[in-house]
C-alpha cells in the first residue's frame, strides 16, 4: 500500500498542474534544483517522527502570523515528507527528485523563480498501538482541534526571505514549538484543551472514556462544552440536547456569550430549561468522531451511549428518559444527529440535522461511489469534466474534489492522516487496510474509486440504505423523530444526499420533515433561540403531561 502510494506521489509530480496561487508568471525548469534542508535542533530531546511541511508564500504574514497559517485548499503551496526516528542535529532534505516529497498545488520542481517567503512546519506523530493489533502514527491531540497549524508540541521554524532559482539551497531550523498556552493544574491532560468559563451557566468538563482508551492503548478523553438553564437548580432534572458539530474549543453551545441577542434571550427565563451538551472529540484522524462504532475511529458510539450520557444525567441532573434526549447539530453534526437518532431509535427522542454530511452514497457531496468510476472527474471520452467540491450560492466554482484530495495528500502523505474532511471520513467509514491506516475509498491522486470499500461503507454507514432495509423494525420507534433542514445551493452539494433520504421518507409515514430552502447555501436555516423553542414544543407534544412545566414554560 504504501510503496504503491509513493510511486503514485512520484508519478503525480510530473503530471501536477499550477494552480492560480498568485506566484509570478516567470518560471525556470531548473528550479528543479531546489533544495531545502531543515534541522532538528540540537538541544532537542527524545525522538522526532511525523510529518514535514515546507511552506511558501508571495510576502512575509504580519502581526506576528506564521506563513503556515495560509495553509489551506486555496492558500499557500505546501510540501510534505513523512520521517521517522529523527534525533538532534538531524537534516531533513526536500529535493524535487525525491518520491517522497508531495505537494500542492505544485511540485518542488515547479516553483516559479522568485523571492518568497518561506517556513517549516513539523507535524508531530505519536504511535498508537490499538487493542485491534494495529499499529499506526498520527497526530495525537494536544488540545489543537484536529488542526496541525495549531496543535501544541508541533514544531515550525523562523519564518524568512528566501530566493528560488536553479540553485537555490534554503536551510530552516526546527527552532519554536507551538505552545499549549497555559499550565497543567495537577490531575489535567491536555488532549481536548482545558477552559475556564467567563459565565455561570456554562461549565467545561472532561471524561475519560474506557472504552476508547482500552481500544486505542492509551488514555482517551471526550471534553464537554455544557450550557445550563439560568437558573439550574443541582436538586432537579432537565431534558438534554445533545448539539453535535466541528471541534468547539472554548466557545459555549449555540454561541451562548458571543452572539448577543441570543444570550440576552437565554438570561432572560424566556428560554426553555433545557441542559445543552457539545463535545470536544479531536483525534488522529479528524476533528471529531461521528460517534459511530468504527473499525477504524474504534467504539464511539459506544462511549456516547453508554459513557457519555449517563455522565451527564447522573453530574447534571439529565432527565434519563427517551422523550428527553435530544439531538441537533449542522454539517458533520448533522450527519452525527441523523446517525445516532437512526441507529438508537429508542435512546434519542428527536433529532434536527441540519445540512448534513452524504447521508446516501449515491451522492457523496457529488459523486455517485455505486455508480461512478472515478470520483474525481466525468469521463466524456473525448474530455474529461472534473467534478467540483465547493461552489458558492451563485453557483461559482471554489475547488474541486481533486485539488481538495491533492492538498490532503500534501498535508498527511499517502495514508488518511490529513485530518481534512475527505480522509476523516475514510476513518469513519471505511475498513483497516492492510497497514493498518483506513482503507481509502478512492485513490487520492488519480479519484479511481474502489468498489470494495464502496461496498463496505454501504453495509455499515450508508444511513438511507438503512433507513430502507430496517424501516418495518425501526419506523415506529423513529416517528416524529426526523427533522431535516438544508439549503437547495449547499455549497459542498450536500443538499443532494437529502433528497434522495427524503423520496424515500415521503413513501412512509414518518410523522417529521424535511425541508431545503431555495437560493441557501450551508445552513440549517434557523436561530438557535428559535430552533430551542421548536425542540421544546416538540418534547411538549411527544413527552409527559408536565413536560413544560418541567421546562418551565408558560
Amino acid at each position: 500500500m504504501k510503496k504503491m502510494v509513493s510511486l503514485l506521489l512520484a508519478m503525480c509530480m510530473m503530471l501536477s498542474l499550477l494552480v492560480g496561487c498568485g506566484a509570478p508568471a516567470q518560471s525556470s525548469e531548473a528550479s528543479g534544483g531546489l533544495t531545502v534542508n531543515v534541522t532538528v535542533p540540537a538541544d532537542f530531546e527524545g525522538e522526532l517522527n511525523g510529518r514535514l511541511l515546507f511552506v511558501l508564500d508571495n510576502a512575509m504574514p504580519e502581526d506576528g502570523a506564521q506563513v503556515f497559517d495560509n495553509i489551506d485548499v486555496t492558500g499557500c503551496p505546501v510540501f510534505g515528507k513523512t520521517v521517522y526516528g529523527l534525533k538532534a542535529g538531524d537534516t531533513i532534505t526536500m529535493t524535487a527528485n525525491d518520491s517522497d516529497v508531495y505537494g500542492y498545488p505544485m511540485q518542488l520542481s515547479e516553483v516559479p523563480d522568485g523571492e518568497y517567503a518561506v517556513q517549516a512546519l513539523f507535524v508531530r506523530y505519536t504511535q498508537f498501538n490499538r487493542a485491534d493489533g494495529v499499529s499506526l502514527w498520527g497526530m495525537a491531540d494536544h488540545g489543537g482541534g484536529g488542526s496541525v497549524t495549531s496543535n501544541p508540541y508541533n514544531l515550525y521554524s523562523d519564518a524568512q526571505m528566501s530566493a528560488v532559482n536553479s540553485s537555490a539551497v534554503i536551510d530552516l531550523s526546527l527552532t519554536n514549538e507551538i505552545e499549549l498556552g497555559y499550565e497543567l493544574q495537577e490531575g489535567q491532560v491536555d488532549q481536548q484543551g482545558n477552559y475556564e468559563s467567563q459565565y455561570d451557566c456554562v461549565v467545561f468538563d472532561k471524561i475519560k472514556s474506557e472504552v476508547l482508551s482500552e481500544f486505542w492503548g492509551t488514555d482517551m478523553y471526550i471534553g464537554l462544552n455544557i450550557l445550563l438553564p439560568v437558573d439550574y437548580d443541582p436538586a432537579k432534572e432537565y431534558p438534554v440536547l445533545y448539539y453535535q458539530g466541528h471541534w468547539v474549543g472554548g466557545s459555549a453551545p449555540l454561541r451562548y456569550g458571543r452572539n448577543e441577542e441570543f444570550t440576552a434571550w437565554w438570561d432572560s427565563g424566556e428560554a426553555p430549561e433545557i441542559i445543552v451538551v457539545t463535545t470536544r472529540d479531536a483525534n488522529m484522524f479528524y476533528d471529531n468522531m461521528y460517534w459511530v462504532n468504527s473499525a477504524n475511529m474504534g467504539p464511539c458510539g459506544d462511549a456516547f451511549i453508554n459513557e457519555l450520557i449517563p455522565y451527564v444525567e447522573e453530574t447534571y441532573g439529565g432527565i434519563s428518559e427517551t422523550w428527553a434526549r435530544m439531538l441537533a447539530g449542522g454539517s458533520n453534526g448533522g450527519w452525527e444527529s441523523m446517525a445516532l437518532q437512526v441507529y438508537y431509535p429508542e435512546v434519542f427522542g428527536g433529532s434536527w440535522v441540519m445540512c448534513p454530511d452524504g447521508m446516501d452514497f449515491h451522492a457523496y457531496q457529488i459523486v455517485d461511489l455505486y455508480e461512478d468510476e472515478n470520483g474525481f472527474y466525468i469521463d466524456n471520452g473525448w474530455t474529461k469534466t472534473d467534478r467540483p467540491s465547493a461552489r458558492d450560492t451563485s453557483g461559482n466554482i471554489m475547488w474541486t474534489i481533486e485539488q481538495e484530495n491533492h492538498w490532503e495528500t500534501a498535508i498527511g502523505g499517502g495514508e488518511a492522516i490529513s485530518l481534512g474532511c475527505w480522509s476523516g471520513w475514510e476513518a469513519v467509514y471505511g475498513p483497516v487496510d492492510e497497514d493498518g491506516y483506513p482503507a481509502r475509498v478512492w485513490d487520492p491522486i488519480t479519484g479511481v474509486i474502489n468498489k470494495d470499500v464502496v461496498s463496505y461503507w454501504q453495509e455499515h454507514f450508508d444511513i438511507n440504505y438503512y433507513l430502507q432495509n430496517n424501516w418495518d423494525e425501526i419506523g415506529d420507534s423513529l416517528y416524529g423523530k426526523l427533522h431535516l433542514r438544508g439549503g437547495d445551493m449547499d455549497n459542498y452539494y450536500l443538499n443532494l444526499s437529502q433528497y434522495l433520504v427524503t423520496d424515500f421518507l415521503e413513501t412512509v409515514d414518518y410523522g417529521g420533515y424535511s425541508v431545503t430552502f431555495p437560493g441557501m447555501g450551508h445552513t440549517g436555516n434557523i436561530s438557535n433561540d428559535a430552533l430551542m423553542m421548536e425542540i421544546a414544543q416538540h418534547m411538549v407534544q411527544y413527552g409527559p403531561a408536565d413536560a413544560a412545566a418541567i421546562m418551565g414554560m408558560k
